[in-house]
């Protein structure tokens, strides 16, 4: 409000600013009634815009499109939080007599009576709280307001006050009625009033110019909604260069500015792809009236966001394609664990609707658990969902009974901590041994976790992210193993199933299978190497290494993937905690050699000083051509400590301009940028897609379904996505990393 409390100051009577300091917090009756008796009867007072300035460009909005008018007198018009204000006075003036005045001020309300009753009789007014309107729903045409919404803003209350007063407004406003909002449109109010009129509303936004003669700052603008029954989002319109402004250059900017940004989130909104809405669009109206079923409906959402719950979840709302009264269930939720997550039965539509078919359920909302939920127990996870799956739930025709919960299997059946361990740099930190349950037989499922054990590591700061995750395999068997591999590496067949049954035996006879990758986003990572094989396959022939950096050591599992899988890599690792690297070595096998070298340190310091020596180099050269003519493959993997911005992975210092253009300098041609991106905000996945493409000509992504992970590659060449690449860095490959073809043909999407 800051911007009202400077404005308030050049208005009103002889000595306004004594006046204003009487008012104080702008959403208490009794400071207005003291305001309003201070001025005194017949007084009155203009917050925003003078009428001969604000009555050409709000008559024009006045008028409404129907038959059912054969006159402006039959408009009917509501003014919320009227004041003392003449708006209204003028407006009857124009020929809409049908005025409703409300305030809840008994001071001003009665003065206004007295003042009009006699020279506007058919103007009416009520003493009522605006966010609590005591009229029918629809039965306006118009709602006016003047400066309520700025009122209700105040920073010490947020936004409870003014959602509220928006909410009474959508209601007693008909079909393609219009709300009318004069405002300074300061940052904060605007953040409220786009969201809520983002689906179902038309917006325009034009700037009421000051008289010639006023010293005011700031300037009012004009915000038009129109009600319809669409709800798909359409562009906010500015209609700024119809107008002669004469406010200043932040205003303006700010305001220009929060349009664009809004209409960048309605595109995305309106773009025609799988969608993920959070709750709060769905309350917005993004997919229509949620408390009706629909048969055959279908839409991804995300349940849960940072304050308001402890996880987020990926969800599907799923109506039956057919109704009946034969439904079990009017409404029920299914829970997916991790390990089934790829199952075709959960992760393909047609699987789901199936699910649907034999939950008995009229509604059915699957959520789907990923690594962020893998330490929370069942209880939790029902107790944090159930105030959010509450508002999706249809109207009920029976009973108020809760919902109910279903469940696909808990995924974990079998735990062992390893390892505890405590860090300064990253805070606690487990290894653990983890036994997935068997997917059910009649699931169509081929997946080879059915009583294996996998090893994690596990940052409790990421609420329970799994790090990194391996196969244990026993120490005999890879011995064995590894006096057949000159006949076994290459083999495409069924593998040996010698990876740690879930049974109870010494831990020393177990060891980590380093030529397998367990987590999809390392093969993930991997796959992009097939975009630059053209390079790869080039240094192999020359007898030349390529040198890979990581920065993010996890469990060191995909560098030593790499390094037994590659051996014409020459690897560096950048882990900024020790505590991770000694744990790396103690229970993940990760050792280093000649080819294999891990710095402790930050991992952005080294890319720019790697980059300033190596320019360094390029100066010395008396050609004055760089001598660095090595492929570069350069992987950001570290995750953030600091999950406020919504970005997870990587931390936000690595996707800054500065860092992707040493990054850019780093690789030299043929390279190639990799980085593990993770966020539950769609706003900052595209910022920092749009960071990259500002740096990068050739950008990739790989967005992997079963996970929150998406792989963000960037060439410094110009590269196809094509299988005979995936075929030319198997041929490269010691053995074969499963499931690079389908992902390098199928996933990975040319985003410039």
């Amino acid at each position: 409000m800051a911007a009202m409390e400077n404005k308030k100051t050049q208005k009103g009577g002889s000595d306004p600013l004594s006046i204003m300091e009487t008012l104080g917090d702008f959403t208490s009756k009794e400071n207005w009634d003291n305001f309003f008796s201070l001025r005194g009867t017949g007084d009155s007072f203009e917050w925003y815009a003078d009428w001969p300035e604000l009555k050409q460009p709000l008559l024009s909005h006045l008028f409404v499109p129907s038959d059912s008018y054969s006159s402006l007198d039959l408009v009917e018009i509501l003014v919320p939080g009227c004041g003392s204000s003449r708006l209204s006075e003028f407006i009857y003036d124009a020929g809409f007599h049908h005025i409703t005045n409300v305030d809840f001020s008994k001071v001003v309300i009665s003065d206004m009576l007295r003042r009009y009753v006699r020279s506007r009789p058919e103007m009416k007014w009520r003493i009522m709280d605006i966010t609590n309107l005591q009229f029918s729903d629809e039965v306006f045409d118009i709602v006016l307001d003047k400066g309520g919404l700025d009122a209700l803003m105040e920073p010490e209350v947020g936004t409870t006050l003014g959602s509220k007063y928006l909410k009474e407004v959508k209601r007693v406003l008909k079909n393609g009625g219009k709300f009318i909002c004069l405002t300074l449109a300061e940052s904060h109010v605007l953040g409220l009033l786009f969201p809520e009129f983002r689906f179902g509303w038309e917006m325009t936004i034009q700037a009421i110019p000051n008289k010639p003669s006023s010293k005011s700052n700031f300037e009012t603008f004009m915000v038009v909604m129109v009600k319809g029954k669409s709800t798909a989002p359409t562009s906010v319109k500015s209609l700024f260069d119809d107008s002669p402004l004469s406010f200043s250059t932040k205003q303006v900017n700010s305001v220009v500015n929060a349009i664009e940004k809004e209409n960048s989130i309605r595109n995305y909104y309106s773009s025609g792809e799988d969608i993920l809405f959070s709750l709060k669009d769905l309350q917005l109206g993004a997919k229509g009236e949620l408390k009706e079923l629909i048969p055959g409906q279908r839409f991804q959402l995300i349940l849960g966001e940072e304050g308001s719950s402890l996880y987020c979840y990926k969800a599907v709302l799923l109506d039956a394609k057919m109704q009946s009264e034969s439904f079990t269930y009017h409404c029920a939720i299914f829970i997916v664990p991790k390990i089934r997550a790829h199952e075709w039965l959960f992760s393909s539509e047609e699987g789901q609707w199936i699910i649907v078919e034999n939950s008995k359920a009229a509604r059915l909302i699957m959520v789907f658990l990923d690594s962020r939920h893998v330490h929370a127990s069942m209880k939790v996870i029902q107790t944090d969902l159930s105030p959010l799956v509450v508002h999706l739930a249809p109207e009920k025709i029976e009973d108020d009974s809760p919902i109910p919960y279903m469940m696909a299997g808990d995924g974990v059946k079998q735990r062992i901590i390893v390892q505890k361990a405590a860090s300064k740099i990253t805070g606690p930190v487990i290894v653990e041994d983890v036994v997935y349950e068997s997917p059910d037989e009649d699931n169509n499922s081929s997946s080879s976790t059915e009583g294996l054990m996998y090893r994690r590591l596990v940052f409790e700061r990421s609420a329970g992210l799994v790090q990194s995750e391996a196969f244990l395999v026993r120490e005999d068997k890879a011995d064995q193993d590894k006096k057949d591999s000159p006949s076994v590496s290459k083999k495409k067949g069924k593998k040996k199933n010698n990876l740690r049954r879930a049974s109870v035996e010494p831990k020393s006879a177990f060891s980590i299978d380093h030529t397998r990758l367990a987590s999809s986003y390392h093969t993930g990572i991997l796959s992009g190497f097939s975009l630059i094989v053209s390079s790869l396959e080039a240094a192999v022939e020359a007898g030349e290494k390529v040198k890979v950096v990581i920065v993010g050591l996890g469990a060191g599992l995909l560098p030593m993937f790499l390094h037994e899988c590659l051996p014409f890599l020459q690897i560096e690792v950048i882990e900024l905690d020790p505590v991770v690297v000694d744990l790396a070595k103690k229970h993940f096998g990760f050792i280093e050699d000649q080819r294999m070298k891990v710095h402790v340190g930050d991992g952005v310091k080294y890319v720019f000083e790697s980059t300033q020596r190596q320019n360094n180099i390029s100066k010395d050269v008396s050609s004055g051509e760089s001598n660095i003519k090595e492929t570069r493959i350069l992987v950001i993997d570290a995750d953030s400590s600091d999950l406020s911005s919504g970005l997870t992975c990587p931390h936000p210092n690595f996707v800054e301009e500065v860092f992707l253009k040493s990054a850019k300098e780093f690789l030299s041609q043929g390279g190639l940028f990799i980085t593990n991106l993770v966020s539950r905000s769609a706003h900052m996945r595209e910022h920092v897609i749009s960071c990259m493409k500002e740096v990068f000509d050739h950008l990739y992504s790989l967005q992997l379904e079963e996970e929150v992970n998406e792989i963000l590659y960037a060439c410094t060449d110009k590269t196809k996505i094509e299988t005979e690449n995936v075929r030319k860095l198997d041929k490269l490959m010691k053995f074969p990393a499963k499931g690079i073809e389908a992902t390098i043909t199928t996933h990975i999407q040319r985003l410039k």
